[in-house]
């Protein structure tokens, strides 16, 4: 069932909106399911209308296009805005353990604020930084733009006030200021994405573990009450301004200048005792120790601006590379990503205790301490600085599905790999076409590893590639260094057997071609192997030991993570093949015209060139130039059913050019060396 809602979902795409753009379309009433451990990838704007709902469980990337006027909405029947929720509803998918549950993630990139206008519906449900029925702050990101304040009451079930020192209060840190500022009036809005809130809870009266049992869940009837909170609201773009094209903070200036006072006496603008909440766990431990020059200071509290993790592991340092996140915090002491129990005492005084700290030794930026440094969505977190030098965090870059860290100078991408080498293994990907009644008719294989090597191959000693015989009806095509097919040798040969670098490929697309679409239309799907060191990985698994898998994605269609035994209908006469989840701009979403299977190939035994022909054709002209333009061959109506030899001096060394037109019009063209 899961499956089919996703294919209504995917089907029901494509459609343009007034001037407003939008590729993926759930109508009203409509569903798509999105499970868990699945990737849809959208290349544009998309909406939602009226009770049209997109249940996301697993990953969803939408890649949309300021210039094309792509847009994010969710629309009521009449096609106003709709801001109530339930229409893109983000999973908790294991209600009963918060701690270790995957989720939904939603992805949204290339988009200002302005065209990014759909309420998201996200559940809810966290480990809570206070004893059950105990007074504290619960540490908290609200990645959503324009959110008023008030409406956490509703999605809480608790009332938030505007009375400082109840733990009813809503806060905001400030890190120039180093304190925590609170709403004064519950109706103000959110404008910072990466806001780290503090949501007061008086003797337990907020517990985030535990909803009330009166408290729906989208979608689903009584008995799921009480599984689940729900925070609403509109995702924030990535796009700051059209001067900020990404969201970033400057680490520089947290509590210069401020002067704590001999052991934190000093008091804030709200006359508390900086000794009553500031902590600085690192500093404690160097120098003078607490309430030094430095203590408190050089701390940088945020939270996670987005719908996906985020991962901080490779901030501290330029990654080895051309790939990385775009970060190179050279001064960065230490990270607190988990504040663990925060305690609020009866003079107002509030710590935490047991959090989960990272620290990052000089030099070599290796980390140290608790495992983490992955930050869930509507996670927050403390960054701590050596001293004031300023530093850049680059947000956009840390954007991550996976709940691994990525691995050095992989790919920054959201869908990038896990950390780990992978060198020493072969990944296999075969493709295999069936005709309706499930019988094979043809297959192809694409394979990696760290071994491999990108591209077209002079060296016979170091490939595994094997060419395609004329009769397989699929294939795939030589791989130019940036993706897609190398033009160079697209006439030349087809691949049955096609090797790629996993690092220096890993995201760029392998183009699949079936020469039966749109032919005798045998083929109907095609299925998925996949296999490593030669081992069937287990049926429905899509991950290999790198923790990277194989996509598969159809002209106009949804980029899809390939499972073990997946089938897919076919649907184009081209198709891309990626390992791993494509990088931003290299999705091979163009159809291209599938490379006719006439080919130009040296024969060494009669050491001539022939020409061996598609199926397909009947008759071709084939004239041959040298780099003279003169013509030095010209055939008329050759038969197609036997190879052609074209016959050249040996003894002058040059380059020529040779054309090929079929009698129904298709034209090869190709360069060969005699």
């Amino acid at each position: 069932m899961k499956k089919n809602l996703l294919t209504i979902g995917i089907l029901a795409l494509s459609l343009s909106v007034q001037a407003q753009n939008v590729l993926l379309h759930v109508d009203d009433a409509a569903k798509m399911y999105v499970s868990e451990g699945t990737l849809v990838y959208n290349g544009g704007g998309l909406q939602t209308r009226g009770a049209g709902m997109i249940d996301l469980h697993g990953n969803m990337m939408i890649e949309g296009s300021e210039s094309n006027n792509d847009v994010v909405r969710t629309i009521n029947t009449g096609s106003a805005p709709k801001l109530d929720g339930s229409n893109i509803v983000v999973r908790l998918n294991d209600p009963n353990n918060p701690a270790t549950s995957t989720y939904g993630q939603l992805y949204i990139n290339g988009l200002t604020q302005g065209k990014i206008t759909a309420v998201v519906s996200k559940e809810f449900k966290a480990v809570r930084h206070g004893a059950v029925g105990g007074s504290y702050f619960q540490q908290i990101a609200l990645p959503f733009a324009g959110k008023a304040i008030s409406s956490l009451s509703t999605e809480f079930a608790k009332t938030f006030g505007t009375q400082r020192f109840t733990q009813n209060e809503v806060l905001k840190y400030n890190n120039t200021l180093v304190v925590s500022d609170h709403y004064t009036n519950l109706s103000t809005a959110t404008t910072d994405p990466t806001g780290y809130y503090m949501l007061g809870s008086k003797n337990g009266n907020l517990d985030v573990a535990q909803p009330p049992a009166s408290m729906p869940r989208i979608g689903f009837g009584s008995a799921e009450n009480g599984r689940v909170y729900t925070i609403n609201g509109v995702p924030y773009s990535s796009i700051l301004s059209s001067t900020e094209p990404i969201i970033s903070r400057s680490l520089s200036g947290a509590g210069n200048g401020i002067n704590f006072g001999v052991g934190g006496n000093a008091t804030n603008q709200y006359l508390e005792k900086y000794n009553t909440y500031l902590q600085d766990n690192l500093e404690t431990t160097a120098g003078t120790g607490a309430w030094s020059t430095n203590y408190g200071k050089n701390m940088y509290q945020y939270g996670n601006p987005f719908l996906t993790n985020l991962d901080l592991s490779k901030i501290g340092y330029a990654e080895s590379g051309a790939v990385n996140d775009g970060n190179n915090i050279t001064n960065i002491w230490g990270v607190r990503y988990d504040p663990g129990t925060i305690v609020t005492r009866s003079n107002g005084s509030t710590f935490s205790k047991d959090s989960k700290v990272i620290t990052i030794t000089p030099g070599s930026a290796v980390p140290v301490g608790d495992i983490g440094l992955l930050i869930k969505p509507m996670q927050a977190f403390v960054i701590k600085l050596r001293d004031n030098s300023p530093q850049t965090l680059n947000f956009n870059n840390l954007r991550r599905f996976k709940n691994t860290l990525r691995a050095d100078g992989t790919s920054y991408n959201v869908t990038a790999a896990k950390n780990g080498s992978s060198a020493s293994t072969v990944k296999q990907l075969g493709v295999i076409a069936l005709d309706a009644a499930g019988n094979e008719v043809g297959r192809t294989y694409y394979v990696v590893s760290g071994n491999s090597i990108t591209g077209h191959q002079d060296d016979s000693n170091t490939t595994v590639q094997a060419a395609s015989t004329g009769g397989n009806i699929i294939v795939t095509f030589e791989e130019a260094l940036t993706g897609g097919i190398d033009q160079n040798y697209s006439s030349k040969y087809f691949l049955y057997i096609n090797e790629a670098n996993e690092a220096n490929f890993l995201g760029k697309n392998v183009k699949l071609g079936n020469y039966d679409y749109n032919s005798t239309n045998t083929a109907v799907s095609y299925k998925f192997e996949i296999r490593e060191n030669a081992e069937l990985i287990p049926a429905g698994a899509n991950v290999l030991s790198s923790g990277i898998g194989f996509y598969y994605k159809a002209y106009n269609g949804a980029l899809q993570q390939i499972t073990q035994d997946s089938v897919v209908p076919i649907t184009s006469a081209t198709a891309d093949l990626f390992y791993g989840a494509p990088s931003l701009g290299a999705l091979g979403t163009e159809e291209g015209t599938r490379p006719s299977r006439t080919m130009v190939v040296y024969n060494p035994a009669i050491t001539d060139y022939i020409v061996r022909f598609d199926p397909n054709w009947r008759k071709a002209d084939i004239q041959v130039y040298d780099m003279s333009g003169k013509l030095v061959i010209s055939q008329k109506a050759v038969d197609t059913k036997t190879d052609f030899v074209i016959k050249l001096d040996g003894s002058v060394k040059n380059s020529y050019v040779v054309r090929i037109v079929a009698d129904n019009g298709e034209v090869v063209n190709t360069k060969i060396l005699k």
